[in-house]
């Protein structure tokens, strides 16, 4: 479809609790495959449609360099949420330039839709524990910053 611009902290689609998508018709397949195409021309893991715009309930995460394995969660739901957590850092790609150190849970169980329609579970840990949590906040109008111990301005290092 179309790489769409990634809104930034202070766009009010950062700030709304998502739509749960009732139907996985044209428009989500669309809206699944812009978020395929922006994700792909920028350096990150994971984007959530409110980041373009679109506040409905869909998630594209993939770790891989080139973007060939996606995740779509479509109205993902933490079905089991471990009580050990741990701190590390997060960055955004709807605020850049910077990372603060967020505490989330280590472990958890997710239940969402694909881009069928067929519900999934996913068990994740450690790191993509911390990606699942990060997106799926997004979904209800969280940024990582409003969770975040401390926030650090990334500065380019001097050769």
């Amino acid at each position: 479809m179309a790489v769409k611009k990634i809104v930034q902290y202070g766009d009010e689609h950062l700030k709304r609790v998502s739509d749960t998508v009732v139907e996985i018709n044209e428009e989500i397949r669309d809206l699944i495959q812009d978020l395929k195409d922006t994700l792909s021309t920028v350096e990150g893991i994971g984007l959530a449609a409110p980041q373009i715009a679109v506040n409905k309930r869909v998630i594209l995460i993939d770790l891989t360099p080139d973007n060939s394995s996606p995740l779509i969660l479509i109205n993902p739901k933490a079905i089991k949420v471990s009580k050990e957590t741990a701190r590390d850092y997060e960055g955004c790609l709807s605020y850049v330039g910077y990372e603060g150190l967020v505490e989330r849970p280590t472990k958890m169980i997710v239940e969402a839709l694909n881009e069928n329609g067929k519900l999934i579970k996913y068990e994740v840990e450690d790191f993509m524990a911390r990606v699942f949590c990060h997106e799926m906040d997004h979904l209800e109008g969280i940024l990582y910053m409003e969770k975040a111990d401390e926030m650090y301005e990334l500065v380019e290092g001097k050769e």
